[in-house]
């Protein structure tokens, strides 16, 4: 399992990563094993407000259809388009491949660091 050290992460397994004002979000390399091959990406809308835990994105695979579920506070400021021809990119890259940026983001109080997020996952 793959943890990348520059996120936070959430315990239905999403990460973000802060830059500057914008937090961009997707699902952990985790999920997406769990999931298996994703074949599409049901992408949130541009302005609206998620609340942490809001159900933003659904990325359906071979298994199942998940919900994605915001880790912070936010404004949709942009989406990853290119997930709507190639939804696969979540598999190859899930933290090179972010599903949407946030803007006005809350704090990221009560996510796990990478060290906590692989102990966690070392537990399921």
């Amino acid at each position: 399992m793959n943890i990348n050290t520059e996120c936070l992460y959430s315990k239905s397994h999403e990460w973000v990563r802060i830059e500057n004002d914008t937090a961009y979000i997707g699902i952990t390399d985790y999920a997406q094993n769990q999931l298996g091959d994703i074949v599409f990406v049901g992408l949130p809308v541009v302005g609206d407000k998620v609340s942490t835990s809001d159900a933003y994105s659904d990325v359906e695979s071979v298994k199942a259809v998940s919900d994605v579920y915001s880790p912070v506070d936010g404004t949709i400021s942009e989406v990853n388009t290119q997930l709507e021809s190639d939804p696969a990119l979540l598999n190859t890259d899930p933290y090179g491949t972010w599903i949407a940026k946030l803007t006005d983001i809350s704090s990221t109080d009560g996510l796990m660091t990478p060290a906590e997020y692989e102990e966690y996952c070392a537990a399921l």
